[in-house]
């Protein structure tokens, strides 16, 4: 079986003709002919009805979607192999980090090379370290240090350290004040928001909800419209609620007893050796850059690469 068979089994089966088929695939209708008794006879099944009209057989309409998905896929790795060629660099990312992190390090790593390919997937850390795992992807941003049990030894090549407030209302944070407990802040604001940062919950962060009076677990973009209504708190990583702490939409509040929580993430490889490609060694270079105005750089091995 081979893709000439298949593209010219799709074609007789668009058109229902021997003869259109051949003028499309720019062939002789012997050749068309011989190209489907070819494939009849491995597949040991007849695929069209020949008469005065052509119609597929009950065969032939089962095997024309494994024909077309045949097709794709030889097409997707047609375009595969001349993204390699042109050059192509993949990255995963945590969702929260996306816009805070990785935009501008693309169109900076786009400025210096403009034909080359990227690909940005996001996920969850489990997501993203299966695509390391897949090699979907060849860098990926996780939550550190890494538990994932299926991938222990994926490299850290540069560890970043980011705060994670509470956040409230404006209106919260005048009635709280400069000196408040955290009873305090809840009496104000009885709900607390979980958003799944870490791949563990810190302690402070499971002991603040189990003193707050309700719980929820929602993603980011609803949860801040709760804190901005004033109708709950938790704890958010600055960079997710940076544009709403400069524009006075929120205000990041520390009650004297609850210890400051942090989410440590990491820019990871499967090996140091990923970094030896110019392209990757050059875009992971431009994430660490970024990583120094977003959080705190804890580690970083790029700088002695």
């Amino acid at each position: 079986m081979d893709l000439d068979q298949i593209r010219t089994f799709d074609r007789i089966a668009q058109d229902l003709s021997f003869t259109k088929a051949a003028a499309t695939l720019n062939v002789t209708q012997a050749t068309v002919s011989m190209r489907m008794r070819a494939l009849e006879e491995l597949l040991g099944v007849t695929l069209f009805n020949r008469g005065r009209k052509v119609t597929l057989t009950d065969q032939g309409m089962s095997f024309l979607p494994y024909a077309r998905r045949m097709l794709s896929a030889a097409q997707e790795a047609r375009e595969a192999l001349r993204r390699v060629e042109r050059g192509r660099v993949s990255l995963g990312c945590l969702r929260s980090l996306i816009l805070p992190l990785i935009t501008e390090p693309l169109l900076r790593f786009q400025d210096s090379y403009p034909n080359v390919d990227v690909l940005v997937e996001e996920g969850n850390h489990r997501d993203l370290t299966a695509m390391l795992h897949d090699r979907l992807v060849e860098l990926a941003i996780v939550v550190w240090p890494n538990l994932d049990p299926l991938m222990p030894d994926i490299e850290p090549l540069l560890v970043m350290r980011e705060e994670a407030p509470l956040v409230v209302a404006p209106e919260i944070a005048d009635k709280l004040g400069d000196s408040f407990d955290l009873a305090d802040l809840l009496e104000l604001v009885p709900r607390v928001i979980s958003l799944g940062w870490w791949q563990v919950e810190p302690d402070a962060a499971v002991a603040l909800a189990r003193r707050a009076q309700t719980f929820v677990d929602i993603p980011a973009g609803p949860a801040r419209r709760l804190a901005m209504r004033g109708v709950a708190t938790g704890p958010f990583i600055r960079s997710s609620v940076a544009e709403d702490l400069d524009a006075g939409r929120l205000v990041a509040v520390a009650p004297r007893d609850f210890a400051p929580l942090y989410r440590d993430v990491a820019l990871v490889a499967l090996s140091g050796a990923t970094l030896e490609r110019p392209m990757i060694r050059d875009f992971a270079a431009e994430i660490a850059r970024e990583c120094g105005a977003v959080g705190t750089v804890l580690e970083n091995r790029l700088a002695a690469s």
